[in-house]
């Protein structure tokens, strides 16, 4: 389940950062999850730990978002 969840928080987030061109399925599934990590742990640390399915599915495509970013500011994906 978590591999499903994590390819589509990470296929949604590369479309809207608009890396999906650069990312298949692995990078999907590893940033959907990595990404909803961090998403979680911001939120948990900016008091948001409570909340619905579709919160938390929000807070997962947010720090996957947030984890392009960063992966963009390194280098790994370029600028569409």
């Amino acid at each position: 389940m978590t591999l499903i969840i994590g390819g589509i928080v990470g296929w949604l987030a590369s479309i809207i950062m608009k890396t999906n061109e650069q990312m298949g399925l692995i990078a999907n599934i590893i940033v959907g999850i990595i990404g909803s990590v961090l998403g979680f742990w911001i939120a948990g640390l900016l008091g948001f730990e409570e909340g619905g399915a579709i919160i938390r599915f929000i807070i997962a495509i947010g720090g996957a978002v947030l984890l392009i970013l960063i992966l963009r500011a390194i280098g790994v994906f370029k600028k569409a």
